[in-house]
């Protein structure tokens, strides 16, 4: 069966979009991109080539540039570019570049999917889809990567061939049949050369590991895509289980949630029930065992997440919004990149250290991810709180004097914050990090931790 049959038949199958429908194809120009044209191009698929440019690579990004306007007059279709000053968003925004490209290309992907499906009034008028030429070993490594870094169901489903309004239809295809059908219909293509630095995760994880895995494990890409399949059908199953417990569960009353302790504590796969109860609520996965710990406690204990507290009363739990949605604690887990508090904004990333070079500001933060623990806490101080400043040769201060000795005012005091690590001050925020947490001769990756004061 050739390639363009399969990619049609792929298209039907998981009902893609119809083939008189707007196509927007995001090409970068590589062999992945231009295949993706070439095969909606024999299809007969109505497209407009999208292209971002993100002048990151030199002459390299205009000699992409002017090779995708290329490819668009030789298909006789529209071309839409964007020139983005990535570097300048990256650190405005306090963001990796990987990060930073990654947002402006979707925003604008959505901005243009909105132009070509409404009228000059906002009115639909026209089905229109963003396609990416995503493809099997791209999944591949996904998996991989969620996998590693820890992960629900959710996350070993690898891509999604569609989700809202962005469709993949080259995930039934690896890399090397694209190369080939590229070959074999005398296809042009360029190469970035940043795909062979592994600096990058996913590279790494392209490049390096995969190889070394398929060195001992010789089918192992077709296996994992074989268990993506699977992943995706017992996803299926796992949530249609997990709301028939919920609905045995959960009683609402007005805007709390009341679950029977003792019905909670017969329930088979416990934990990973009270994980899917409680993550609506902006808990994390870290807190099931202190969820599942006030099973046993008495009345009035609680636990507690940025918008919701999870409380013990009598026989129930209950699960109450916060009486403000000014959170006094708030929780960063190890997945979230910025988190909003009333002083401001706090951005989070890491980096090996090889690669940037360390720097400690009143407003910038950078630890030893090495001695972190998620999730984080970033909370008020309170009297009693101390911490070993920065410089001070492990000298242990209470909050309460280093505010002496910064001569804060009252106010600035009572605005001061805290994030924690297993119950030790990591960062005073916006003042000072904590000794036991600086970056050594022996520290590989660096925590950054910024902070983005409010207006």
């Amino acid at each position: 069966m050739d390639l363009l049959k399969q990619f049609t038949a792929f298209v039907q199958q998981h009902h893609l979009f119809q083939p008189k429908d707007k196509l927007m194809l995001a090409v970068s120009g590589g062999v992945d991109s231009v295949v993706l044209c070439e095969l909606c191009h024999q299809a007969g698929y109505d497209l407009t080539i999208l292209h971002c440019n993100f002048q990151l690579r030199g002459e390299e990004s205009e000699r992409d540039e002017n090779f995708v306007r290329g490819l668009a007059e030789k298909y006789g279709v529209e071309v839409l570019v964007k020139k983005f000053d990535t570097e300048k968003y990256a650190a405005a925004n306090k963001l990796s570049i990987q990060v930073a490209a990654r947002e402006l290309r979707y925003a604008w992907f959505t901005e243009c999917l909105h132009k070509i499906r409404h009228d000059a009034d906002g009115q639909d008028t026209r089905p229109g889809w963003l396609l990416t030429a995503h493809h099997a070993n791209d999944n591949v490594e996904t998996l991989l990567m969620n996998f590693f870094k820890g992960t629900g169901i959710g996350g070993l489903h690898g891509i999604l061939p569609k989700k809202e309004r962005t469709v993949r239809p080259l995930l039934f295809a690896g890399k090397q049949v694209l190369t080939e059908f590229a070959v074999v219909n005398n296809l042009d293509f360029v190469e970035d050369s940043s795909n062979a630095s592994d600096k990058y995760t996913r590279n790494y994880f392209r490049n390096q590991l995969i190889p070394d895995l398929k060195s001992v494990f010789p089918q192992v890409e077709d296996n994992l895509l074989d268990n993506i399949e699977r992943f995706r059908e017992i996803e299926l199953l796992y949530e249609r289980s997990v709301q028939a417990e919920k609905k045995k569960l959960l009683e609402k009353k007005a805007n709390e949630i009341h679950i029977p302790v003792l019905k909670l504590m017969k329930t088979e796969a416990m934990l990973t029930i009270i994980h899917e109860i409680i993550k609506d609520y902006g808990f994390t996965a870290h807190q099931v065992k202190e969820v599942a710990g006030l099973l046993k406690s008495g009345s009035g204990k609680y636990v507690s997440s940025a918008t919701h507290r999870i409380l013990r009363n009598r026989n129930w739990l209950i699960i109450s919004p916060n009486e403000t949605t000014e959170a006094n604690t708030i929780l960063i887990g190890q997945d979230d990149s910025t988190v909003k508090f009333q002083q401001g904004e706090i951005t989070i990333g890491s980096f090996p250290i090889t690669n940037h070079k360390p720097q400690t500001t009143n407003l910038i933060a950078q630890i030893n991810a090495a001695d972190i623990k998620f999730p984080l806490l970033l909370r008020k101080w309170k009297t009693g709180d101390y911490f070993y400043p920065l410089g001070m040769q492990k000298k242990k201060k209470k909050l309460s004097r280093f505010f002496i000795d910064q001569k804060l005012s009252l106010i600035q005091k009572e605005k001061t914050w805290v994030i924690e690590t297993d119950k030790k001050i990591i960062w005073v925020v916006g003042l000072r990090i904590d000794d036991r947490f600086r970056i050594t001769a022996n520290t590989k990756e660096i925590l950054q931790l910024t902070l983005i004061p409010a207006e």
